[in-house]
């Protein structure tokens, strides 16, 4: 997040193997995912990372750990990082956006009107590349940009 808004979203699909792993695995595979994806503008700065899972707040506390979790936990010390726990309930488009597949998600914005505007205000896309993808892309205009241009 940047001055309060969120300025990126990324998705990718499970590997065969990632369909095998627990929850919580998963949870800490995605943390991953993100941290080496954008690494070069995480790297060196503290990080908040919020998590609707409860268990991974005390992944650093825990004595017992399979070894891939070994592995991304020293991975994850390279960062300046924070896990906080963000129940999945009050994050309520985050959680809807994740859960919905794309016919249900079009017509949720077609029967919430308030909804609808605000995410044509964001200029909200959605594109289907593929029949399992669940949401796809989302375009938002960075706030700096939108500094420059109001002066």
């Amino acid at each position: 997040m940047q001055y309060g808004r969120v300025i990126a979203y990324t998705s990718r699909q499970l590997k065969d193997y990632e369909k095998n792993y627990p929850t919580h695995d998963l949870e800490l595979a995605a943390v991953i995912f993100v941290l080496k994806l954008w690494r070069h503008y995480l790297y060196g700065e503290h990080c908040k990372i919020f998590t609707d899972h409860k268990s991974l707040k005390y992944l650093f506390t825990q004595k017992e750990l399979n070894l891939r979790q070994r592995r991304w936990l020293e991975l994850l010390k390279d960062y300046d990082i924070s896990i906080q726990y963000h129940p999945g309930k009050a994050n309520v488009v985050a959680d809807a956006l994740s859960r919905k597949s794309v016919q249900s998600l079009s017509m949720m914005i077609t029967q919430q009107r308030p909804l609808l505007e605000e995410l044509q205000r964001l200029r909200f896309e959605v594109v289907s590349p593929g029949s399992t993808a669940r949401l796809m892309s989302i375009v938002l205009q960075p706030t700096l940009l939108d500094r420059i241009r109001e002066k």
